[in-house]
């Protein structure tokens, strides 16, 4: 029964709100600044760009740390994959944000780069390349999901880590539906741009 505890610990793992601690330092409510949003992209609005590398590279590695727990365990194959999941979950409904949280794509990142690294490092340059090219980070987010798993399907991973891959893509759809609505408006926030800052 190591599965239950250790998708127990994954999730409470993926909830630890590193946005709202590290704009905390700085006296902001991260949740009442730009879109609300807890994740690095609004903290690099906000506070810039060393808060978000501190937001970001905590958000990847809490997934990644799932991950290598689970297989500490002897965790793998489809159940791995649901750890991977409960780490993303707990990010985008955090118990300590009243189930409330992020987009879960820097965490989706961490969990893939352990779990198949090449596949994570085939799919970042891709995303990477569509937020440059357009300054819109959700554009490059979805991109990611997306390739994330055409690249799972051609390069004939497992059916359980091509399910795992696509759970995750559609999560991150799922929660940049505001942000495809923005896009098509054309009123989504561009790479860059600050945002007015209120004190927590």
């Amino acid at each position: 029964m190591d599965w239950l505890w250790v998708l127990f610990l994954a999730y409470l793992f993926g909830s630890i709100p590193a946005g709202v601690l590290v704009a905390r330092t700085y006296g902001v409510d991260i949740r009442k600044v730009g879109s609300g949003n807890i994740g690095a992209t609004n903290v690099l609005r906000a506070l810039g760009p060393g808060p978000a590398f501190v937001v970001a590279f905590f958000d990847v590695f809490k997934g990644g740390i799932a991950v290598l727990i689970a297989r500490a365990v002897g965790i793998e194959g489809p159940l791995l994959g649901g750890v991977a999941l409960a780490a993303v979950l707990g990010h985008n409904y955090s118990v300590f944000l009243g189930f409330q949280g992020g987009k879960g794509v820097a965490t989706s990142f961490g969990t893939l780069l352990f779990l198949d690294p090449v596949l994570a490092l085939w799919t970042l340059p891709i995303g990477l390349s569509v937020m440059l090219l357009t300054r819109y980070v959700s554009a490059g987010s979805m991109t990611g999901g997306l390739a994330a798993l055409v690249l799972a399907l051609a390069l004939g991973r497992p059916l359980w880590e091509v399910g795992t891959v696509a759970l995750m893509a559609l999560l991150i759809f799922f929660t940049h539906r505001e942000n495809l609505k923005r896009l098509q408006a054309g009123t989504e926030r561009r790479l860059g741009e600050r945002v007015e800052v209120r004190d927590a």
